[in-house]
């Protein structure tokens, strides 16, 4: 397969949102409650909301850079390529790596937004809320309505801003919406419980797709606190994993016939053993469970009508691709994450992808995510221009190689710990009250 005959639409990519993202969007009297960022004591730059703190960059931004240069520690805009917050050196970097189409999630609000929604006064985190995603579809997707597929957040405090949120959305042409891939774990109701019934409703009207980020929850894994820094990178997708059953066993689907749920940066090769094991426990234990699956015949039959999922380059889940419904499968980048494959993404795709039909290619690179998002970028190039070798040409003096930041040392190690063992204090201290 020639790498640069294909044309590319990742729809798992980040913003590492640029410092004065608020200022033209702010209304001035509310100004002064508006994120920023500062400097702490040890010189990183790091984003506030009031007294709530943003989520580390680290290796969100190490696009370009040498593995052995992936800090943890890294939380400063010179320590990162231009490419991760400018939305003009991004499209010269998706240029470079022949990419046509991202979607971009947020990052230091929370890959749900969960820093905007923990604010103290709901009033003002409306106001912010609307104004990131009036930033990002306005400014950031709007500056390349070509290029990007806008994805919005939502104040999932309140189920009713939260609805009008999706349809303001929707007016201006947003059509993904990051949502927790747990809200039970963000002290909000779970998806079992109706209490967003009426956000189903809206999203399964409107076509709007709910977007599960891996790590939306801000739980951590269950592992050992000592254990090697790879452990918990290496199960990262069992966060994906329990939202997936939890969604294939919901009841809600024949309510919302058109709903999609997108399962976003677990890889997929892990899936068809999981709905394996659903049907096993729907044959064996129904008797006594009851689970009633309506219009559809089961576990694999939700998931292939109503739940979308990603992958970068898992050859396994390749491999199993007849366990799947391939119109509900796409093509991820995750620029300028660690895991990412730029800028070597078509090359590393064509390997992947070799031997598979054709028509198969072209809906997972970018068939299927046009259809889904209501993204059309052909009303604005012809095909032509969107393939690998079109868009490289474009940007032939592009950089690659991204020359800031430092060898990775015990710095980044010992960070990683930390954040870890903290967040499990944070996440397993509620549990221990409650049991106490």
């Amino acid at each position: 397969m020639d790498p640069n005959n294909l044309i590319l639409i990742s729809v798992d990519d980040h913003i590492a949102e640029p410092a004065d993202m608020f200022e033209s969007h702010v209304p001035e009297k509310y100004k002064k409650y508006a994120p920023k960022v500062i400097t702490d004591e040890n010189g990183r730059e790091k984003w506030v909301y009031g007294a709530l703190p943003g989520r580390n960059l680290g290796l969100n931004a190490v696009a370009g850079k040498p593995r052995e240069n992936y800090n943890v520690d890294a939380s400063r805009y010179d320590e990162m390529r231009p490419g991760c917050y400018n939305v003009h050196e991004r499209v010269r970097d998706m240029n470079a790596g022949g990419q046509l189409g991202s979607l971009n999630f947020p990052n230091w609000t929370g890959f749900s937004g969960q820093v905007l929604n923990e604010g103290p006064d709901p009033k003002i985190n409306d106001i912010m809320i609307k104004a990131y995603n009036d930033w990002h579809v306005d400014e950031w997707a709007g500056a390349y309505p070509d290029r990007f597929i806008p994805c919005g957040i939502l104040p999932v405090f309140d189920i009713d801003r939260a609805v009008a949120e999706v349809k303001r959305l929707a007016n201006k042409g947003c059509h993904a919406i990051t949502f927790s891939e747990n809200p039970s774990m963000l002290g909000m109701p779970s998806i079992h419980s109706g209490a967003w019934d009426p956000l189903f409703a809206t999203c399964s009207d409107l076509g709007t797709v709910l977007c599960c980020h891996l790590g939306s929850s801000s739980r951590s894994i269950d592992f050992s606190t000592d254990a090697p820094v790879s452990v918990g990178l290496t199960l990262s997708s069992i966060l994906t994993t329990s939202t997936l059953v939890e969604l294939v066993w919901a009841d809600f689907w024949e309510r919302f016939p058109n709903l999609r749920i997108s399962l976003t940066e677990g890889d997929i090769g892990w899936i068809p053993y999981f709905l394996w094991r659903a049907e096993h426990v729907q044959e064996r234990h129904s008797g006594w469970t009851k689970h009633d699956f309506g219009i559809n015949s089961g576990p694999t039959d939700v998931f292939k009508k109503h739940i979308l999922c990603c992958f970068i380059n898992d050859r396994i889940g390749v491999k199993l691709l007849d366990e799947f419904n391939v119109d509900n499968l796409f093509w991820e980048s995750d620029y300028p994450h660690s895991d990412g494959s730029w800028p070597k993404s078509p090359e590393a795709a064509a390997e992947l992808f070799d031997g598979l039909p054709e028509e198969t290619v072209a809906k997972i690179t970018h068939l299927n995510a046009m259809h889904h998002y209501q993204f059309d970028p052909f009303a604005y190039r012809s095909p032509k221009k969107c393939t690998v070798a079109a868009l490289r040409a474009e940007s032939p003096d592009v950089d690659v190689r991204t020359y800031v930041g430092r060898p990775a040392d015990e710095r980044d190690t010992n960070l990683w710990k930390n954040m870890t063992t903290q967040h499990k204090q944070e996440t397993q201290a509620p549990a221990l009250s409650k049991s106490r």
